[in-house]
């Protein structure tokens, strides 16, 4: 059996960080994002859906991530129906790994797990932090979006403090080496309890 392990936290919390420590020790990891690129790619299973109801979001024959956008803001009740095409496909590519996933821990990545209720379908939940400070000085030297856009992000996701206190294990990234010390931690209790069942 393979133990599903879920990853989360907030933007700029460090949780690309994380899952590559969890590969480096042998564990299958899965992106959420990454399968929502995958399905908006060119010949991606959700570019026909979104080409019938958002025709002006394709570009090149893939879904246009910033045409989109400009679609949800112009329109509130599109999100809800792009979210009915995208969340069952990305539920489709998630189980798909599971089933290929030939190890003892699969980490799961879901910025919003928590949000979407996808913790009640994890073995374990481990919950990404560091200092807000941190976090602020991460997401604005990325240079991608503006103190108002990564604001209105962190509205709309959990509180950190909220999903620490969810969560079954709490890796601090303030470093690198303090970072994989704790992913090495949950790893190796995970596996005892694997071995012990």
């Amino acid at each position: 059996m393979t133990f599903k392990l879920g990853l989360t936290g907030s933007i700029g919390m460090g949780k690309s960080t994380t899952a590559k420590l969890f590969a480096d020790l042998d564990c299958a990891v899965w992106d959420a994002d990454a399968a929502v690129h995958r399905i908006y790619a060119k010949g991606g299973l959700a570019v026909a859906s979104i080409s019938t109801l958002f025709p002006e979001a394709i570009v090149d024959g893939a879904v246009c991530r910033e045409q989109l956008k400009m679609v949800i803001s112009a329109d509130p009740e599109a999100l809800k129906r792009i979210e009915e095409v995208v969340h069952p496909l990305v539920a489709a590519d998630r189980e798909a790994f599971l089933r290929e996933a030939a190890v003892d821990i699969a980490v799961l990545d879901i910025p919003l797990l928590f949000e979407t209720g996808g913790d009640r379908n994890m073995d374990a939940v481990v919950c990404v932090t560091a200092p807000a400070e941190m976090q602020r000085q991460r997401v604005l030297d990325r240079g991608t979006m503006t103190e108002a856009q990564f604001e209105a992000i962190l509205a709309k996701q959990m509180p950190d403090a909220e999903k620490r206190e969810r969560s079954d294990y709490v890796i601090v990234t303030d470093t690198l080496e303090h970072a994989r010390e704790q992913v090495q931690a949950v790893v190796n209790d995970i596996r005892d309890k694997l071995n012990h069942a």
